[in-house]
């Protein structure tokens, strides 16, 4: 979302600024079709233990990958770099 959000941040002005908004509205309407899954104590327990193993990889994408390993989804990424240090995990890229 932060990427839709950006632009509305900017000085925009006409139909880029429309535009901006309109792209806002797409992108929530786009993830309304994905169901969400809680970060839970499983997770969390995941997570502690994916830290404790000293993984060059954020914060943030080790506590996807827990929700993910805990929970058997696949991770759709660009990131294989990263994602791919965790092992067990399951990554698509779509992007390619």
């Amino acid at each position: 979302m932060r990427g839709r959000l950006a632009p509305l941040g900017r000085v925009l002005a006409g139909a880029k600024h429309v535009q901006a908004y309109a792209d806002l509205i797409d992108a929530e309407e786009m993830f309304r079709l994905f169901p969400l899954v809680p970060f839970d104590a499983a997770s969390e327990s995941e997570f502690q233990h994916l830290r404790a193993s000293r993984l060059r990889v954020g914060t943030l994408d080790l506590k996807i990958a827990a929700i993910a390993l805990t929970n058997g989804l696949t991770v759709l990424t660009r990131n294989r770099i990263d994602f791919g240090r965790v092992s067990g995990l399951v990554i698509e890229d779509w992007s390619v």
